[in-house]
């Protein structure tokens, strides 16, 4: 080992001089070896400077972290290498929660932070699902952090305009509910057409405007031998009376036979006025965040409407009603008069639960309909996974349709050739 002496001479000398160690442990014990050797405790100042200007030539350590370095070995006789040891904050949700939100979200067609919320909160709250209890109290802005996530992303469909006319039936006129159910937003939308199999399905929305209960129809056409009869069996589903009937100029609402429905029924009809554009935003809304969303854009032959009916009659109008929460506002007015409408967590409740919470709310209920009869359709299934065994049936219905038009394309492509 070197002495003092030679470590100055060392110092002086302008030779190229360093210590090789493979890792930091190995100059760690370099070091501790040449302090003990010396006794540095006991030099004096100059000599522990000559000491630690040596270090430095030898193992190219910075003055700072040569003192740091000679400190430590100075409190235990060795200098150990430090295991470094980021903080971390503890996970409030597994890898099993991120693959559950991805699966609500998938069946759900991922619908935003505060309805989601509301779904998780009823899996464990009101249907007893213990794998949901950590997601039932996560915060809206820790779903969207989930949705950012590697393991959740690695788990994971035009309009077409109405034609306006002059007919003078229906009222121009916007509907004022005045918090009571049965005042109906009504609008079709188009599966798109193609060239070879023609016009596609017409997508017929109804909508509550106070509760959003909502029912979808399908027909061929929205000619009126199609439309009505369809038109008739929906407005016999909704749970409470209808009082109004609101749609667009489109010649498909606003005709002799829709009015004689209508009529026969005791339900006043009312049109969207001229340069209101928001007379009927409500169920436009639902057309892309719901119909949109579920069938997609791609062409659908209107051949298929009987099935896809029968698909929403089964599955997907139970689910719009009793499984998907809907944003209810919460309106207030501001010192200038202005209306200001907000949506808390609390407000997001499904169409059934909105429906509930009126004040005398059987009263609205149609004659021999009770909550009773309405809580055993709910409480048959969960939300997920009522959600689940419905997305399974709309895909065995894509299924089919795919195989029909593929053999119905097989046929004719061996007629040409024939």
């Amino acid at each position: 080992m070197f002495s003092i002496a030679e470590i100055e001479q060392i110092l002086v000398s302008s030779q190229p001089l360093a210590f090789e160690a493979d890792n930091r442990k190995e100059a760690y014990e370099w070091i501790s070896g040449l302090l003990t050797d010396l006794d540095y405790r006991k030099q004096n100042r100059k000599n522990k400077g000559v000491i630690q200007a040596f270090i430095r030539k030898m193992t190219g350590y910075r003055q700072t972290q040569t003192k740091r370095l000679v400190a430590r070995w100075g409190k235990t006789g060795q200098i150990e290498t430090l295991s470094y040891s980021r903080h971390t904050f503890p996970r409030a949700y597994t890898s099993s929660d991120t693959f559950l939100l991805a699966h609500v979200d998938e069946v759900h067609k991922t619908m935003s932070g505060p309805a989601t919320k509301v779904i998780l909160k009823r899996e464990h709250e009101v249907f007893g699902k213990a794998e949901f209890e950590r997601l039932s109290r996560i915060s809206v802005s820790h779903i969207y952090n989930l949705r950012h996530s590697f393991a959740y992303r690695d788990k994971t469909k035009n309009y077409t305009k109405t034609k306006p006319t002059t007919c003078p039936i229906g009222e121009r006129k916007k509907p004022e509910p005045n918090g009571i159910p049965g005042y109906i937003r009504v609008d079709s939308v188009h599966q798109g057409d193609d060239p070879i199999d023609g016009k596609g399905v017409y997508h017929i929305n109804f909508v509550d405007e106070v509760v959003q209960f909502e029912f979808v129809g399908c027909v061929e056409t929205i000619s009126e031998r199609h439309l009505a009869p369809v038109l008739e069996a929906i407005l016999a589903m909704f749970p409470f009376v209808i009082l109004n009937f609101h749609s667009d100029n489109g010649s498909e609402y606003i005709n002799r036979i829709v009015a004689e429905v209508l009529n026969r029924l005791h339900i006043h009809q009312t049109k969207s006025r001229p340069r209101k554009s928001n007379d009927n935003a409500l169920v436009e809304t639902k057309n892309g965040a719901v119909i949109r969303k579920h069938m997609g854009y791609h062409h659908i032959p209107g051949k298929y409407a009987v099935a896809i009916n029968r698909w929403y009659q089964d599955w997907f109008n139970g689910y719009l009603c009793f499984h998907r929460p809907c944003a209810f506002p919460v309106r207030t007015i501001d010192k200038k008069g202005k209306e200001i409408c907000d949506y808390p967590e609390e407000s997001y409740l499904t169409a059934y639960a909105k429906l509930k919470s009126l004040p005398n709310a059987e009263s609205y209920l149609k004659e021999g309909l009770t909550f009773a009869q309405l809580d055993s359709i709910e409480r048959k299934m969960s939300d997920t996974d009522y959600a689940q065994a419905m997305e399974e049936a709309k895909q065995k219905l894509f299924d089919q349709l795919k195989q029909d038009q593929e053999t119905t394309t097989e046929t004719a492509t061996k007629e040409e050739r024939m």
